[in-house]
């Protein structure tokens, strides 16, 4: 697949996201919800983790169960701002790729996680596609997404207000590259993509403004904890977590592997003090500021 061939990508450059959304947008009370959705379903530990659209490393902290992990965003500003607020350990690396091309050899992590992110994908099976290949078998992979069947898309349905229907299978996209996606579909996604999905957390049930203003952010925290065990038996909510399971054949990474050329797919790379470089297609990839840059081989 050439570039010019791949989906368009939602690119959060020079965005100030991290403060204007999170930190001065009000968002305790679905911050503190979704932290609660990945305590339950992240494993305890693990040994390398790729969190894919990491973004300014908002979650990263949480998955400290991890020996290491990888922060992969297509942004260079995004994950520059998360080397600052992380700071520049060895236990992070932080990779600027596109995930319809992931720049991994296959196998290579035992957990993955997608938050907030899929519902940026014009192409979110082949985006899926490509996490699996880049999962040891059995690995844990952690889904969130925007559910297009929640109550509030379902009411205005009702009284007319909004056009397209939220029991139908196809995304919906209200925003460019801003898509809600049906749970049956994503599940069907997963299934054909050898995921098995374990348990699913429905979250962000009250993220109702009047609601917020009313009510303690820890006593709306408490009641989404206890509502999200119902996230088996039905989808209704903004926001919905998935766990699943790698399944099927497939590859495991070889000791000293890490890196593949997203041009050609050939592995290992060759790391010198400013480039990562491909003895196959003699591509070169940059290293720039403690970063991987794998969205476009130099001088091209």
């Amino acid at each position: 697949m050439t570039s010019s061939d791949r989906p368009p990508v939602c690119d959060y450059e020079g965005s100030d996201y991290q403060t204007t959304f999170w930190e001065q947008g009000e968002r305790d009370y679905e911050d503190q919800a979704e932290a609660v959705a990945l305590k339950r379903l992240l494993p305890v530990s693990g040994k390398l983790l790729l969190e894919i659209g990491a973004g300014a490393g908002r979650n990263t902290p949480r998955y400290n169960g991890f020996e290491r992990i990888v922060l992969l965003d297509y942004s260079r500003t995004q994950l520059q701002q998360a080397r600052k607020r992380l700071g520049e350990s060895q236990r992070y690396i932080y990779v600027a790729a596109d995930v319809y091309k992931l720049p991994f050899v296959p196998g290579l992590f035992d957990a993955a996680t997608m938050i907030r992110t899929l519902h940026h994908m014009a192409d979110a099976p082949l985006a899926l596609e490509q996490i699996r290949r880049t999962l040891l078998p059995g690995a844990i992979f952690i889904l969130e997404y925007a559910n297009k069947q929640n109550l509030k898309a379902i009411l205005r349905y009702a009284l007319r207000r909004q056009t397209w229907s939220p029991f139908s299978s196809e995304p919906v996209e209200f925003v460019r590259l801003n898509f809600d996606f049906h749970p049956k579909t994503v599940r069907t996604w997963l299934q054909e993509k050898q995921f098995v999905v374990e348990r699913q957390l429905t979250v962000s049930h009250f993220r109702l403004e009047l609601l917020k203003r009313l009510l303690p952010v820890n006593v709306l925290v408490t009641m989404d904890a206890l509502a999200q065990l119902t996230g088996n038996w039905w989808q209704l909510t903004p926001s919905v977590f998935a766990r699943a399971r790698a399944v099927g054949e497939a590859s495991q990474a070889s000791p000293g592997t890490f890196f593949r050329c997203p041009s050609c797919d050939h592995f290992p790379l060759e790391e010198g003090p400013e480039a990562m470089v491909c003895p196959q297609c003699q591509r070169r990839w940059a290293i720039r500021d403690g970063i991987y840059d794998f969205r476009g081989p130099m001088g091209i």
